[in-house]
């Protein structure tokens, strides 16, 4: 059993908790004197401990300056996150029960919301000049125009000391302007996620190379069957991955970068990233009601082997066992392997389409908020996220704690990437985002065709 460690459940006011031994501080003026000074008065824990979530402490330990906990306000810390599931649920109920464990002034209060939800509701908090002090955000556009908007906090100078913990290119992703205005606590790679089981069934030896070995594949899969590959119709972007996927497969990243810096998407590229889900449409691959399925539909399909493939990013794992009906997924099933390459493409098999998760600052956020989320970002709970595959953390030094065989592939597939595209939908602005996939769910419905997907992505980046 993994020694827990400990942070005291209870802190007295005027108590803090140091390398697991609670830390008195006594008024000097009892004792004679104006100063604060700390005494030990008994040993918490032995044992591995856990970074104290306080900012009390010296380098040497010893306390610097301080006020007894009693004089401290109560702070309340809304934080919206997107994690609705075991284990990342428990997991971040966690980091905020230790937190205010040794913080009983402050409260943590969560607001947990599935995706689209969480979207229309920070937008329409948003809209009246509300914002939550932490709150999910994937950076890019979508969070530069929150930024532009004033909704941000600007946390430059509060993470100064402790953002050299964090890889440089997943906190770039947090950044505009040369100011930081969040923190990443997950950075991956869309890869495939598939059934080695019904693989088999269908005779496939392994996983596909390339996009014409996919496309056979699809058509065994059904011969045996077999659903190939669940979506969402209803969330769209998990479809637009894969469209991405193809585009950058065919174009290259000079291309894909070329499409996203000038708008114009009437491009071979984009034209022919279309024509290739045309090609998987006729196959008839998408689960029964694939129109009208959200991403946790898409997520169970997978979980509970309905469906042998869906295109997702290295969360898929939890979430498939978190809406399998069994709550335990396909276990030693589940494969994944890196997007297929297209024959005569300009694009390397290492370019990648990914990000991550990461939580912004909004513009009224207390001290407290950016020290609870310095103490989220400590190498301890990393590896937490880490070993609970809710996610893969930047903070640098924690990669050893990628255990998971899966998720290992998608680490090593991140290191490998030559180039990166951001999900277009978070690279891009809010309304470039909801274009783009909305045009693209149209073609996978075959409610539209490739060329008016990209004038119709073409027309949403002219308006802007």
């Amino acid at each position: 059993m993994e020694a827990v460690p400990k942070i005291c459940p209870v802190r007295p006011p005027g108590v803090w908790i140091e390398g697991g031994s609670i830390v008195k501080l006594v008024p000097q003026r009892l004792l004679g004197g104006a100063a604060i000074v700390a005494l030990v008065v008994s040993a918490c824990s032995t044992g591995a401990t856990s970074p104290s979530p306080s900012t009390n402490p010296t380098a040497t330990g010893s306390v610097a300056t301080s006020v007894p906990s009693a004089a401290l306000k109560p702070v309340t810390v809304e934080w919206w996150h997107i994690t609705t599931t075991d284990p990342g649920k428990a997991v971040f109920q966690g980091i905020a029960d230790a937190y205010m464990a040794a913080h009983p002034n402050v409260t943590i209060h969560i607001t947990m919301l599935e995706n689209e939800i969480f979207k229309t509701k920070l937008a329409t908090s948003m809209q009246s000049g509300q914002v939550p002090d932490l709150f999910q955000s994937w950076g890019g556009g979508i969070m530069a125009a929150q930024a532009d908007a004033g909704m941000l906090k600007d946390i430059s100078s509060d993470v100064a000391s402790w953002k050299g913990t964090i890889n440089p290119g997943a906190l770039s992703i947090y950044a505009y302007k040369g100011k930081q205005y969040g923190i990443p606590w997950d950075m991956g790679m869309i890869g495939v996620w598939y059934n080695k089981a019904l693989f088999s069934k269908a005779s496939i030896s392994g996983p596909p190379a390339t996009w014409d070995e996919f496309l056979a594949d699809v058509t065994k899969l059904k011969a045996a069957g077999i659903v190939p590959l669940a979506i969402a119709g209803k969330d769209m972007w998990p479809s637009m991955h894969l469209w991405t996927y193809l585009a950058l497969r065919i174009g290259g990243g000079d291309a894909m970068a070329q499409m996203v810096q000038t708008g114009n998407w009437n491009t071979s590229a984009c034209t022919q990233a279309g024509d290739q889900v045309v090609k998987l449409n006729a196959l008839n691959p998408y689960q029964p009601g694939f129109k009208g399925a959200t991403y946790d539909n898409e997520a169970a399909a997978v979980g509970n082997a309905k469906a042998a493939m869906e295109v997702m990013g290295q969360w898929a794992p939890s979430v498939e066992e978190a809406d399998s009906t069994s709550k335990k997924g396909i276990g030693t099933d589940l494969g994944w392997f890196p997007f297929p390459t297209f024959t005569g493409g300009k694009g390397a098999a290492t370019d990648g389409v990914g990000g991550g998760n990461g939580i912004a600052v909004g513009k009224n956020a207390s001290p407290e908020a950016l020290d609870f989320l310095k103490f989220f970002s400590s190498v301890y709970n990393a590896d937490k996220i880490n070993t609970s595959n809710i996610g893969m953390s930047p903070v640098v030094g924690t990669e050893k704690t990628v255990t998971d065989v899966n998720l290992q592939a998608v680490l090593a597939g991140r290191s490998k990437a030559t180039f990166m595209q951001l999900y277009l939908d978070q690279a891009t602005s809010p309304a470039m985002g909801t274009a783009i996939n909305e045009a693209t769910i149209a073609l996978f419905s075959d409610a539209s065709t490739p060329a008016k997907v990209c004038q119709a992505i073409t027309d949403a980046a002219a308006a802007q």
